[in-house]
Protein backbone atom coordinates (compact mmCIF):
# COMPACT_ATOMS: atom_id res chain seq x y z
CA UNK A 1 0.00 0.00 0.00
CA UNK A 2 1.30 3.51 -0.66
CA UNK A 3 2.17 6.02 1.87
CA UNK A 4 0.81 8.74 1.81
CA UNK A 5 4.27 11.32 2.28
CA UNK A 6 6.19 9.07 0.25
CA UNK A 7 7.28 11.23 -3.44
CA UNK A 8 6.06 8.51 -6.15
CA UNK A 9 8.62 10.05 -8.25
CA UNK A 10 11.09 9.08 -5.52
CA UNK A 11 9.99 6.34 -5.03
CA UNK A 12 9.17 5.24 -8.28
CA UNK A 13 13.14 5.89 -9.17
CA UNK A 14 14.28 4.24 -6.21
CA UNK A 15 12.60 1.07 -7.30
CA UNK A 16 14.47 1.24 -10.80
CA UNK A 17 18.14 2.04 -9.52
CA UNK A 18 20.59 -0.76 -9.24
CA UNK A 19 22.34 1.24 -6.53
CA UNK A 20 26.24 1.11 -7.98
CA UNK A 21 27.56 4.48 -8.33
CA UNK A 22 28.95 5.09 -12.21
CA UNK A 23 32.13 6.33 -12.21
CA UNK A 24 31.99 7.74 -15.60
CA UNK A 25 28.83 9.78 -14.92
CA UNK A 26 29.22 9.82 -10.91
CA UNK A 27 25.86 8.84 -10.82
CA UNK A 28 23.32 5.82 -9.75
CA UNK A 29 22.06 3.66 -12.83
CA UNK A 30 18.70 2.19 -14.00
CA UNK A 31 18.33 -1.55 -13.72
CA UNK A 32 18.95 -1.49 -17.15
CA UNK A 33 22.21 0.44 -17.52
CA UNK A 34 21.36 3.72 -17.83
CA UNK A 35 22.94 6.57 -16.11
CA UNK A 36 20.48 8.50 -14.27
CA UNK A 37 20.29 11.62 -15.24
CA UNK A 38 21.12 14.92 -13.14
CA UNK A 39 18.01 15.56 -12.18
CA UNK A 40 16.83 11.69 -11.29
CA UNK A 41 20.02 11.33 -9.70
CA UNK A 42 19.39 14.95 -7.30
CA UNK A 43 15.50 13.20 -7.04
CA UNK A 44 17.14 10.32 -5.71
CA UNK A 45 19.13 11.92 -3.05
CA UNK A 46 16.20 13.72 -1.61
CA UNK A 47 14.80 9.98 -0.69
CA UNK A 48 14.19 9.50 2.86
CA UNK A 49 14.94 6.63 5.07
CA UNK A 50 11.38 6.08 5.60
CA UNK A 51 11.36 5.37 1.16
CA UNK A 52 14.29 3.74 2.05
CA UNK A 53 12.77 0.84 4.01
CA UNK A 54 10.23 0.69 2.17
CA UNK A 55 11.99 0.07 -0.78
CA UNK A 56 13.63 -2.86 1.32
CA UNK A 57 10.49 -4.51 2.50
CA UNK A 58 9.23 -4.19 -0.99
CA UNK A 59 11.74 -6.12 -2.92
CA UNK A 60 12.38 -8.56 0.02
CA UNK A 61 8.51 -9.65 -0.71
CA UNK A 62 9.44 -9.48 -4.75
CA UNK A 63 12.90 -11.79 -3.84
CA UNK A 64 10.84 -14.44 -2.23
CA UNK A 65 8.22 -14.29 -5.60
CA UNK A 66 11.11 -14.79 -7.97
CA UNK A 67 12.32 -17.60 -5.62
CA UNK A 68 9.14 -19.12 -5.33
CA UNK A 69 8.65 -18.59 -9.41
CA UNK A 70 11.62 -20.29 -9.93
CA UNK A 71 11.60 -23.50 -7.51
CA UNK A 72 7.82 -24.38 -8.85
CA UNK A 73 8.53 -26.75 -11.43
CA UNK A 74 10.70 -28.67 -8.98
CA UNK A 75 8.13 -28.05 -6.47
CA UNK A 76 5.13 -29.38 -8.91
CA UNK A 77 7.27 -32.45 -9.70
CA UNK A 78 7.46 -33.20 -5.76
CA UNK A 79 4.05 -32.57 -5.24
CA UNK A 80 3.12 -34.70 -8.53
CA UNK A 81 5.74 -37.49 -7.19
CA UNK A 82 2.73 -39.46 -4.58
CA UNK A 83 0.12 -39.15 -7.02
CA UNK A 84 2.45 -41.15 -9.76
CA UNK A 85 3.73 -43.28 -7.97
CA UNK A 86 -0.15 -44.66 -7.72
CA UNK A 87 -0.58 -44.87 -11.26
CA UNK A 88 -0.05 -47.48 -13.61
CA UNK A 89 -1.02 -45.50 -16.45
CA UNK A 90 1.48 -42.71 -15.59
CA UNK A 91 -0.15 -39.01 -17.04
CA UNK A 92 -1.36 -35.90 -15.92
CA UNK A 93 -5.13 -36.43 -16.32
CA UNK A 94 -4.79 -39.93 -14.03
CA UNK A 95 -2.88 -38.02 -11.43
CA UNK A 96 -5.74 -35.09 -11.09
CA UNK A 97 -8.41 -37.95 -10.68
CA UNK A 98 -6.57 -38.75 -7.17
CA UNK A 99 -6.48 -35.25 -6.10
CA UNK A 100 -8.84 -33.56 -3.45
CA UNK A 101 -10.13 -30.10 -3.71
CA UNK A 102 -7.66 -28.76 -1.60
CA UNK A 103 -4.98 -30.68 -3.55
CA UNK A 104 -5.95 -29.40 -7.35
CA UNK A 105 -5.85 -26.05 -5.45
CA UNK A 106 -2.34 -26.69 -4.57
CA UNK A 107 -1.65 -28.48 -7.92
CA UNK A 108 -3.13 -25.52 -10.12
CA UNK A 109 -0.76 -22.48 -8.02
CA UNK A 110 2.01 -24.27 -8.51
CA UNK A 111 1.30 -25.32 -12.16
CA UNK A 112 0.15 -21.57 -12.64
CA UNK A 113 3.48 -20.65 -11.03
CA UNK A 114 5.56 -23.26 -12.98
CA UNK A 115 4.15 -21.89 -16.66
CA UNK A 116 4.56 -17.98 -15.11
CA UNK A 117 7.52 -16.40 -16.54
CA UNK A 118 9.06 -13.75 -13.43
CA UNK A 119 7.30 -10.55 -13.70
CA UNK A 120 9.83 -7.43 -13.45
CA UNK A 121 10.22 -5.56 -9.93
CA UNK A 122 7.68 -2.77 -10.21
CA UNK A 123 6.36 -0.57 -7.00
CA UNK A 124 3.67 -1.28 -5.12
CA UNK A 125 2.99 -5.20 -6.63
CA UNK A 126 5.09 -6.89 -3.93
Amino acid sequence: MAKPDFNPWIFALLCDSDFKRRDDTRTWSHRDGRPFSKEEQTLAGRATIAEFEEFSAQHDRYMKYAETVVDAPEALHRFLAPFMEQLTKKNLGNAVELMSKDELAEFNRLFALADEPIRPFTPYTF
